[in-house]
């Protein structure tokens, strides 16, 4: 891999010029690196030579929830139950972040539709409403573990662009930290407002299996029509 490290982010460069890209969203905790590890194996299940990935960092900052601990976090958590309590300043600050890494790729020369945007846990509220807010078209939104944000005075209202988005959802049916409910309600949020997600339950806890990343590399594959090679043994 050609890994190039900034203190903002980790980029995997392609093998070959490129003409699509990944911008994948970390939890709460965790750090751009959580899913570079992940990308060889969904290279087996797709073609990604000419995919560039990019995984930002979050800001360190104190969490409310977890006793006011500093850790990497994409917005403040107030409390967890029943529903996420968040800070609306802190997440849409994210948000405007993740816009701006679209718009350099797409100055860089990647159209729009071929930029694909995922999030686990709280990197996966993000990208909902990063989605949500993107007045570019997208190629696609993978969600794995997470939910949606309910934000006082800025609700989930899709632009124009994106309002047939393409949308994978996955969640693991034990996952004690945010509850398979939380994906649901997702979903049928979705649905609600005209969408037709692809939802995948996986028999985990709060973590991405390889099942789901086989599924995340087929969506990967029919969102940016990349050649796929003979199928690899799990």
């Amino acid at each position: 891999m050609n890994l190039i490290e900034i203190p903002e982010q980790v980029t995997i460069e392609p093998e070959r010029t490129a003409d699509a890209c990944l911008i994948w969203l970390h939890g709460l905790g965790a750090d751009g690196y959580d899913f570079v590890s992940l990308m060889p194996h969904i290279g087996k299940r797709t073609d990604i030579r000419s995919l560039r990935c990019i995984f930002p960092h979050a800001p360190v900052r104190p969490v409310t929830f977890s006793g006011g601990m500093e850790m990497r976090s994409w917005y403040d958590i107030y409390a967890s139950s029943p529903k996420r309590q968040v800070s609306q300043e802190q997440l849409l600050g994210s948000v405007s972040r993740i816009l701006s890494i679209i718009q350099q790729q797409i100055d860089s020369g990647i159209e729009s539709h071929r930029i694909l945007l995922a999030g686990f846990s709280q990197g996966g509220a993000v990208a909902y409403q990063t989605a949500a807010d993107c007045p570019h078209a997208l190629g696609g939104l993978i969600c794995l573990s997470t939910y949606i944000a309910e934000l006082p005075t800025h609700s989930l209202s899709f632009q124009p662009a994106n309002e047939a988005l393409s949308i994978m959802i996955g969640h693991g049916t034990r996952d004690a930290v945010v509850p398979i409910s939380l994906g649901d309600n997702a979903r049928h949020q979705l649905e609600q407002l005209g969408f037709t997600p692809e939802w995948q339950s996986y028999p985990i806890q709060h973590e991405v299996c390889f099942e789901e990343a086989d599924d995340v590399a087929a969506f990967i594959h029919r969102r940016i029509n990349i050649a796929h090679p003979t199928p690899q043994p799990r």
